[in-house]
């Protein structure tokens, strides 16, 4: 990921297209990232627990929208 991707008015703008559609996301329950419905595993920590609920979802999207990225991913390493 590039600096811009990681930037707080990106993660609000996620964030916001989290909020109003919760329905189409879950929450890992190993790291606390949000992944699309269809993911059979965590891409970040592979776990394959999640947390559906709409509650859940808008409030872990508020959370991270706040707070700084702190994931590292594949893509940077490279």
């Amino acid at each position: 990921m590039n600096a811009h991707e990681h930037s707080p008015d990106s993660r609000l703008k996620q964030a916001e297209k989290i909020v109003s559609h919760p329905e189409q996301y879950k929450v890992c329950e190993g790291c606390g990232s949000i992944v699309v419905m269809r993911a059979v595993t965590c891409p970040s920590c592979h776990a394959y627990r999640f947390d559906a609920t709409a509650v859940r979802v808008v409030a872990q999207a508020k959370d991270l929208a706040l707070r700084a990225a702190s994931s590292v991913l594949s893509t940077d390493l490279s």
